[in-house]
Order: C-alpha cells, then sequence, then structure tokens
C-alpha cells in the first residue's frame, strides 16, 4: 500500500497536534487564607523532598523529559560540539601569600577546577587539592578557600552535591596533606586568618534537625573562631545576636592583621552594619562602628585608625570616603572619590593605590589612584566587556585581573603597577573565530518611558527579516547587575545561528541604588515590563519574531521567565526558566528564602500579599491557555531556592497547558542551585537546553564537528 506525500505530512501534523502525556500528580484539598482571600495550593505535598511519593514523582517526571529530549535528532551533534568547545585549558586569578602563588586551572575537561600553588609563576608547580579526587562523578566542589598570610596553611571549604552547605578542612601547602581540622554546618561564610596563622574566622550555622538539611529555615547564624589543632567543638563562640535571628554575620581580618570587621547584613537589603575588635588590646570588646544600617558600606583597607570605606550613603552610584574610628559620623567622612556619572563597582588597595572599577552602560572601564583620590592613570581594556578578580596586596608591585566579554575568553593579566603597563599571563584557546560575531547595545523603551539597554550579540551580516532564532536573557534583581561575559553555552547557541539578547532590567545594580529599587518590592512589576518590552523590540525590529523567540533566566531570573509567560503566553516561542522562584507566597519558608523580603516582600502582609499575588508565576497559571513550549530546569540539591519551587510550578503548568506545546521539568539529581555544578553535567544541561530550544523554534541547525 503506497501513502501519499500530503497523507504523510497530514498524519505527521496531526501526530505534533496531540497533547503529551504526563505522569498522574495527585492533588490534594490544600487551601491557604491570604487576608479573605483563599488560594489553593494542591501540591503541597511535593515540598516535602524527602517523601517517597515526592521521589518517585520526580523519577517519573525525568523518564517523560529524558525520553522527549533524547528523541531529538540534533542533540547529539549539539553536545559534541558542547564538548569540543569546552575542552580548553582556563586559569583563575592568582594570588600571592608568603612565598607562594595559588591559582586555579582546568584542562579543559574536568569535572572541577584544580587549586596549584608554586614560588614561580613562570613554572606550573604543583596540585596542592584536586577535588576531582573526592567524588567519582565531580559532584564534590571547592567552593571557598583562604591562605594564611605567611602561605603555609590552606583552609578550604567544599559542597556535595551543590548545596550551600560547606564543610571546612586545613591543609599543610608544604606537604599537601590535611590535618585534622574539620568544621561542618558552615554556610554563606568565608574563612578569615590570623595574622599569624594560628586560627581562622568563620560564620557557621546550628546543625539542622534530621530531614531539614535541604529546606530547613536558616536563621541565627554565629561567628566562630577555630585555632588550628583543635575541634570544631572547642571553637570559641566570637559574636552572636538571638535577639536579632535574621541578622547574617561575617568576619574579617584587616590586611594589617590588627581589627576584626564584623559584617552584618539583614537579608539581601543593601545595607549593613560594621562592628569591630582590636585585636592589638587581648580581650578588647567587639564595638559599632557604622551601625545605623542606613547605606551600604565596605572597607576596602585602613591606616591605623583611618579606614577606607565603599558606600552609597548619600551617593546612590558609590563613592569612596576616609572613616576615622573615632568620627565615624557622616558629617567627618572625608571623600576621596566623589559619585560620578558611572557606577563605583569596586575598589581594591594594592601597592599603595586605589584600583577602582567603574561601570557605564552596563559594562566596565578601570582607573588607578593614588590614596588621598588623585586619578594616577587609566587600564586599558580590550574591547567593551568585564573585569574581575582584582588580586594583589598593599605590599605588592603587581597585581591580577581577569577581562571577558561575549566573545572574548577569560584572560588573565599581570598588571605592573611600576611601569602601569598590563601584559597578558594567561589567555586560553578556545575554537572558534571571534571576528565571526559582533556585539552590539541598544536601548528601547519600556512601558513607563525607561530607557532600558541590551546587549545583542550575532553573527555579522545578520539580516533583519524576523526569522532569527533569538534567545532572551535577564535577572533583573538583587542589585545585581548583568555584563558581558564568556560562556560556551552561549557560543554554541550563536555559531546554531541564533540572536543572543541580554537586558539590563530595573531591579539590578547596572545604575546604581535608584536602578535597584525602581525594580523591587512594590515596583517589581517593573521588571517584567522592562523585560516584555525587550521582547517587543526584538520583534518590532525585525530580530525575530514570536515563534522564534526564547527566554531563559535563573534563580530570580526563573521567576522572572515564570512571571513574564503567564503575563504574555502568547509572546513567545519558548520559556526555559532555571531554578526559579515560582511560588511567591511560600518562598520565606525554606532555608534562606526569608532573606528575599528585601527584594520581594511577604505575603505575611497584606499589601505585599496583594502585589506578590498579582505576579507570582504558580499561582497565574490559569486551566485553558496555550502556553509556550517550557523546560523548566532545577536541581534536587538545590538548597537556595528549594525545587518544591520548581516541582508545583511543573506540576500546574502540565494540568493547565491547554495546547500541545510539551511542558516538562528537568531534575537533576546530585545537584544544586548551580555552584560547584561539574562539566560533565554542564554539558548534558547545554545539550538538552539547546535540544529543547531547537526543536521549540523549528531551527535547522549545521555546527562543526
Amino acid at each position: 500500500m503506497r501513502i501519499s506525500l500530503m497523507t504523510l505530512l497530514a498524519a505527521t501534523a496531526l501526530m505534533a497536534q496531540v497533547p503529551m502525556k504526563y505522569p498522574e500528580t495527585r492533588r490534594d484539598a490544600v487551601v491557604d487564607d491570604y487576608f479573605g482571600t483563599k488560594v489553593a495550593d494542591p501540591y503541597r505535598w511535593l515540598e516535602d523532598d524527602n517523601a517517597p511519593d515526592t521521589k518517585a514523582w520526580v523519577e517519573a517526571q525525568n523518564k517523560v523529559t529524558r525520553a522527549y529530549l533524547d528523541a531529538i535528532p540534533e542533540r547529539g551533534a549539539i553536545q559534541a560540539r558542547l564538548t569540543k568547545l569546552w575542552n580548553f585549558e582556563r586559569f583563575g586569578v592568582p594570588f600571592k601569600r608568603g612565598a607562594h602563588y595559588f591559582y586555579n586551572r582546568n584542562d579543559g575537561l574536568q569535572n572541577q577546577a584544580v587549586l596549584f600553588v608554586t614560588e614561580n609563576l613562570k613554572d606550573a608547580g604543583r596540585v596542592l587539592l584536586d577535588p576531582n579526587t573526592l567524588s567519582k562523578d565531580g559532584t564534590i566542589a571547592l567552593s571557598s578557600l583562604s591562605v594564611s598570610e605567611d602561605g603555609k596553611l590552606l583552609a578550604y571549604g567544599i559542597s556535595v552535591g551543590g548545596s550551600d552547605w560547606i564543610t571546612w578542612k586545613v591543609r599543610d601547602v608544604a606537604s599537601g596533606k590535611d590535618l585534622g581540622d574539620e568544621i561542618k554546618w558552615s554556610k554563606f561564610s568565608g574563612a578569615s586568618w590570623m595574622r599569624d596563622g594560628s586560627g581562622f574566622y568563620y560564620s557557621a550555622y546550628a546543625a539542622p534537625k534530621a530531614g531539614d538539611a535541604m529546606k530547613g529555615v536558616n536563621k541565627n547564624q554565629k561567628v566562630y573562631f577555630h585555632k588550628i589543632g583543635t575541634q570544631q567543638a572547642q571553637d570559641k563562640l566570637i559574636y552572636e545576636r538571638p535577639d536579632h535571628p535574621d541578622w547574617g554575620l561575617g568576619a574579617q581580618v584587616t590586611e594589617d592583621g590588627r581589627w576584626l570587621l564584623i559584617h552584618q547584613s539583614e537579608g539581601t537589603e543593601n545595607k549593613n552594619r560594621i562592628f569591630l575588635r582590636d585585636l592589638s588590646k587581648p580581650g578588647s570588646p567587639i564595638e559599632p562602628f557604622l551601625d545605623h544600617f542606613d547605606a551600604d558600606y565596605t572597607v576596602i583597607g585602613n591606616d591605623g585608625d583611618l579606614f577606607y570605606v565603599s558606600t552609597d550613603k548619600d551617593a546612590p552610584k558609590h563613592r569612596l570616603v576616609a572613616i576615622r574610628r573615632d568620627q565615624p559620623e557622616s558629617k567627618d567622612w572625608r571623600t576621596l572619590i566623589p559619585q560620578g556619572k558611572d557606577v563605583l563597582r569596586s575598589v581594591d588597595l594594592i601597592a599603595d593605590r586605589l584600583v577602582v572599577v567603574w561601570m557605564h552602560d552596563a559594562h566596565e572601564k578601570v582607573e588607578v589612584f593614588n590614596l588621598k583620590g588623585g586619578k594616577q592613570r587609566d587600564i586599558k581594556l580590550p574591547t567593551l566587556g568585564t573585569v574581575g578578580g582584582f588580586s594583589g596586596r598593599r605590599q605588592d608591585k603587581e597585581g591580577f585581573y581577569a577581562f571577558t566579554s561575549f566573545t572574548y575568553p577569560s584572560t588573565i593579566y599581570r598588571f605592573d603597577f611600576t611601569t602601569g603597563k598590563s601584559s597578558v599571563f594567561k589567555r586560553p584557546k578556545v575554537d572558534f573565530k571571534p571576528n565571526d560575531f559582533e556585539t552590539k547595545q541598544v536601548f528601547f523603551t519600556s512601558k513607563d518611558g525607561t530607557k532600558i539597554p541590551m546587549f545583542l550579540v550575532s553573527r555579522k551580516g545578520l539580516k533583519l527579516d524576523g526569522q532569527n532564532p533569538t534567545l532572551l536573557y535577564g535577572y533583573g534583581g538583587f542589585d545585581i547587575s548583568l555584563t558581558p561575559s564568556f560562556g560556551v553555552q552561549t557560543l554554541t547557541w550563536l555559531e546554531m545561528g541564533g540572536v543572543y539578547a541580554m537586558a539590563n532590567l530595573r531591579g539590578g545594580g547596572e545604575y546604581g541604588s535608584e536602578w535597584h529599587d525602581a525594580g523591587r518590592l512594590k515596583h517589581k512589576q517593573n521588571v517584567f515590563d522592562d523585560f516584555i518590552a525587550a521582547a517587543e523590540w526584538l520583534i518590532q525590529n525585525k530580530y525575530t519574531s514570536t515563534p522564534k523567540l526564547a527566554i531563559r533566566g535563573g534563580s530570580n531570573g526563573g521567576l522572572l521567565v515564570g512571571a513574564c509567560m503567564t503575563q504574555r503566553p502568547d509572546l513567545f516561542g519558548a520559556c526555559l526558566p532555571h531554578v526559579g522562584v515560582m511560588d511567591m507566597l511560600r518562598f520565606h519558608k525554606f532555608t534562606i528564602g526569608w532573606a528575599w523580603k528585601s527584594d520581594y516582600g511577604s505575603s505575611e502582609t497584606k499589601a505585599d500579599f496583594r502585589t506578590l499575588f498579582k505576579y507570582s508565576p504558580l499561582q497565574n497559571l490559569k486551566p485553558g491557555v496555550k502556553y509556550p513550549p517550557t523546560l523548566v530546569f532545577t536541581g534536587d540539591h538545590d538548597d537556595r531556592v528549594v525545587p518544591a519551587h520548581s516541582f508545583k510550578f511543573a506540576a500546574q503548568l502540565q494540568a493547565d497547558q491547554a495546547g500541545p506545546a510539551p511542558a516538562l521539568i528537568r531534575i537533576e539529581t546530585n545537584a544544586g542551585h548551580g555552584a560547584g555544578k561539574p562539566t560533565s553535567k554542564l554539558i548534558d544541561e547545554a545539550a538538552d537546553e539547546w535540544a529543547f530550544t531547537v526543536k521549540a523554534l523549528g531551527m535547522k541547525i549545521s555546527l562543526k564537528p
């Protein structure tokens, strides 16, 4: 029997319209009353990550998703190209302690970067710590490290499966062997050494109850001192505030060893307090220094009782001031670098100079000043991009930094403060031709008339015919700025013929605290309006069209994608929310979620509930709506934004989806919010994401082998 071509095409089209069959998800009769508004929460049971029913649901969802993704013909070629591109040597910014230089290196496809130590940067040196030996699948990561001033001891924190929890250990640099020291249940903490190397300060929480490690609320953080060679039970409690359980506390010893700084924060509020202890006087008390909680304060360094402080006090774009210990009130401050038209992004004190990074329209420039605030020179950068990781000490004559842009792989530079010249220390070799691509910055108008910047990256000679597959990325929150950076995943998208668009939405820090304030709390809708306006601009200017437009974001950016796809399901061709905050009515009930109230507010108050309820992605999914093809990403060990957000959102989306477009969830096992994810998992995830997007947008791709 012969089948005509028309019959075959008709059958294929019919199959494409058949809705997907998803695993059955139990709906419970759970209803909450928020100030007289009844809100159903039928998938509340998915919040229990340890329950057998939840684990069975995860397994069933992954089975459906895996079958869908593995059937996409282009996935193999995408994964092969990702793997080849990712296989390049890359380095971290080196730093010096004592006679030793320390730096991270990944030879290409290693799951985790390896820590090296050397006495001469012309030599590779030796391996000091290789996290790849700590687990077979690369899911144990080096999350933090600190070296004693003499360079003899390394305190290093490891995390398992992407969790925010850190276990601290201590390694002897000379022998490369661990001492017996071990510290557990530390989180959101570094390690700051006493200048004599006798021990270090760190922050920790009480051990969680059984079964609560990944979802229990984190409060009452405390600062401890660990003396080398002792057990954690003997660590000295340095500072706690049981009267303020929401206070986050961190400790830092100044470079001269004189002062212990206690940094206090309240959630993610862009304000803090600083307390001081004079370590030159045994038994001295911890006293307030900058304790009005009226601005952001960062101590850059000090000369005795004089502190150099970066602050946005009376300066939304930040300034650098000198503050005397005995005259901490703002009327007595001396301004060294005043607020300018650009945001003062960071200041480092190296070689008795101030290295200042400015942010101009979401990209960066660097200047060097003397300690009186007089400008000495610019540090010329290769192109429009981002500077990171300036390292160096007061006594050094050199410093190191990284520079990156969309098509400029992260390159490490050495800066000589004597000559004022930069030179390449390590330049990666990546298998692509950067001159084939171009970066533009445009400004579009949001709903309320605000001008918003957006970067556009594509192959040169792009035709503006509305048919270009385009990925629009955003974040828009917590004073975090999006600046140009290199990524293999983005590069692969560009090679597939895609346009990459990154919008600098309100809520971020691109233009200072006023820009941040314009996208938080009752103004949060501005962020979604900005993102929607970015999509509309791309369509109106013929870069793309709705069937060819995908949106992507992670964490707060996952919320962004969730909110925009529920508000404008007609606008997008595919949605890719990663580890998103999807249940805005309950985010504060898990791990560190309560800390985000400064950006979001809380459903515990009537006014905030009304604001949150209007845009919360979970509660704004509606039955009978044709939502775009959606692939939700999360990790079963995400203890930052617990996976229940994504679980519940995916379950509701599958129940409400009226069209044939897939509504899938990809749940990575033994993985968390993203930090420390091994290279192998990054490649697999990227291959799945691009394969899904290629299918959703109907792309025809051709990739180098």
